[in-house]
């Protein structure tokens, strides 16, 4: 097996893993506990998803090259709301929201532009749209969320 193959294998198995923390971590109780437990290791798998996505696309640039910056944006995000959690931001919640939703957009966008013309119904969509879907129907969610818990904070 090349190093190639190995490190697509951990980028899949850690993407998979991320996704699925990501969404436990959102429907997990807000105190310090199980969101705290399942968002540490959506970020740590977040991580590694991260470091091999550069490794890769610099080992196959010129048909991955789009990997790269993809991987450096997405992380972008989940570096924002985790420090924003861990440095206590004013208003880190907000911050929080915003960047570990936005990475999990990047994440779920990652994901189909690798298999959306695999999967059912979305295999109907031209294939450009998976750049684009996760953003518009997740920009709208992370405002909902956002505005829920800043009326939760006022209250």
């Amino acid at each position: 097996m090349s190093i190639f193959n190995i490190l697509l294998t951990i980028h899949i198995l850690f993407g998979t893993i991320c996704l699925i923390t990501g969404i436990v971590a959102m429907f997990a109780q807000k105190k310090k506990g199980k969101h705290t437990e399942w968002g540490e290791i959506y970020h740590a798998s977040y991580v590694v998803i991260t470091l091999t996505a550069i490794i890769l696309s610099i080992l196959n640039w010129d048909k991955i090259a789009y990997l790269f910056y993809v991987a450096i944006i997405s992380y972008s995000f989940a570096i924002y709301g985790y420090l924003a959690r861990k440095k206590r931001w004013r208003n880190w919640l907000q911050h929080h929201i915003r960047g570990m939703l936005g990475s999990y957009i990047g994440a779920v966008t990652a994901l189909l532009v690798n298999i959306g013309m695999y999967i059912p119904i979305l295999n109907l969509f031209p294939p450009i749209w998976f750049w684009f879907l996760p953003t518009i129907i997740g920009i709208p969610l992370v405002a909902s969320v956002s505005k829920k818990y800043k009326k939760q904070r006022k209250n």
